[in-house]
């Protein structure tokens, strides 16, 4: 019997634990560095508001994962002329590089780290943004673009999984009636970004136990070949999935590409968390910040 002053001598009492950190504990953002310099997420493609929206959510993502992070939008092409569009919500890039020299920033490094928003190296995007750095004027480094990654096969499934083209999770003893047995990996940017499209593809196949041929939505017939090519191997339910974010993609172009092969799609990466992260890890790397948890890692 205890008293009111506590339990009877001789029983047990129970203390409360002590709280531990643990890896089942999300961690503490880090900060940016005092005087780093900013990330500058480089946007190929027409401006439109859609893709504003996507943007401003992949830099929502990035600003998530470090604190303090000085984040700007860049675009390639202007928004001028672009009916129902204010060209103020689309700085050039040019633009945002030089306005970044104007804070001031820590040590002789560049003033700003140049994240171009593209999953596979594209020439010609990438020339323009080596271009837009010379006309500003500006010190300024350019990260490599996001993929190839094992984060873009998780996002790539999960774009398939959300259209009943591929199981949602591969652990789970359950089919989709409509999963493709088949998987066409489509890109844009040339023989080049198609290598690196096939690297995910590889990934993605190991995920989803299916055959993933990687081709260029920008080459005319290349997904239609693909697919037959699928097909005389014996696939008879085929998927496309765009190894694309978005920007990059010219309007129509991939329904068009869809119905010729005569596949279903899933729908472009757009401001997939991994993409948010990616752009991040691309900055981090170059500056040598080292981030809590390897990207990749499992999320517990």
């Amino acid at each position: 019997m205890s008293s009111a002053t506590g339990p009877a001598p001789g029983l047990p009492v129970r203390m409360p634990r002590p709280r531990q950190p643990g890896r089942h504990r999300r961690p503490e953002p880090l900060a940016a560095p005092q005087g780093a310099p900013a990330l500058v997420l480089a946007i190929p493609g027409t401006p439109t508001a859609a893709t504003r929206s996507l943007v401003d959510e992949v830099i929502s993502i990035a600003r998530s994962e470090l604190s303090g992070l000085d984040a700007r939008v860049g675009y390639l092409d202007a928004a001028g002329g672009v009916e129902g569009l204010d060209a103020r919500d689309f700085p050039a890039l040019t633009d945002v590089l030089a306005a970044s020299a104007t804070v001031e920033r820590e040590g002789q490094g560049p003033v700003a780290v140049v994240v171009p928003l593209l999953v596979g190296p594209e020439a010609a995007v990438l020339d323009r943004i080596g271009q837009s750095i010379a006309d500003s004027g500006v010190k300024a480094e350019v990260t490599d673009v996001l993929g190839p990654h094992p984060l873009l096969a998780e996002a790539l499934h999960v774009r398939l999984s959300e259209v009943g083209l591929a199981r949602a999770d591969r652990a789970r003893l359950f089919t989709v009636a409509t999963a493709a047995d088949g998987i066409v990996m489509a890109t844009v940017g040339g023989e080049e970004a198609v290598q690196a499209a096939g690297v995910t593809g590889l990934l993605l196949a190991a995920r989803l136990a299916v055959p993933v041929l990687a081709a260029g939505l920008d080459v005319d017939g290349a997904v239609a070949a693909t697919a037959d090519q699928l097909r005389a191997a014996g696939s008879q339910r085929l998927a496309l999935a765009p190894c694309v974010i978005g920007p990059e993609l010219p309007e129509g172009l991939l329904a068009a590409v869809a119905e010729q092969a005569g596949v279903a799609t899933a729908e472009p990466l757009g401001a997939y968390p991994a993409v948010g992260k990616l752009v991040l890890s691309k900055y981090a790397a170059l500056l040598g910040i080292t981030t809590q948890q390897p990207l990749g890692a499992p999320q517990h």
